[in-house]
């Protein structure tokens, strides 16, 4: 596979989801959970994507619980939390895995393009974000430190928007 338009997914209310939807977009692809130190950074995520929208950009919201067992609840749990916490607008799908043997093959394919530090591919913790181009293709991988908003810029230019 070759770009990120050739992967499905099930979206947060279960029905799958082919990515080429997104075509033409920008991504900001996004393992997230509901009960981890990071998960203020919704609301940066929700910001960049009211801020980015009409530039093209869209949020992949994707729910995740293997990083201290932060996401523990079902699909209506994610999204009730989302929108009543943080107002997330954004798409957000079913929760999956991003690292081991039950990684989704999008997970897979994200971390083989963009690895992180030192050529580590496995996903650290949760908020790891990738930031896709409109052709497809991963143009860079950030750490759940790298606050949503700082990425601004990047995303602008991937936009091709001025900064």
């Amino acid at each position: 596979m070759s770009t990120i338009y050739d992967f499905s997914v099930k979206d947060i209310q279960g029905n799958e989801q082919s990515l080429e939807a997104y075509r033409g977009r920008v991504l900001l692809v996004v393992n997230v959970a509901s009960k981890c130190g990071f998960t203020p950074q919704y609301a940066g995520l929700e910001t960049l994507y009211q801020d980015c929208q009409s530039a093209g950009l869209t949020v992949l919201g994707f729910p995740c619980n293997q990083f201290g067992h932060q996401e523990p609840g079902d699909e209506a749990e994610i999204q009730q939390f989302c929108a009543t916490n943080y107002g997330v607008t954004f798409p957000m799908f079913a929760k999956i895995d991003v690292n081991g043997d039950d990684a989704h093959p999008l997970y897979r394919w994200l971390k083989g393009e963009k690895p992180g530090v030192l050529g580590t591919e496995g996903i650290k913790w949760n908020f790891t974000k990738f930031l896709v181009g409109r052709d497809g293709q991963v143009i860079k991988r950030y750490a759940p430190t790298d606050k949503p908003t700082s990425l601004k810029d990047d995303i602008l230019r991937a936009c091709d928007t001025q900064v």
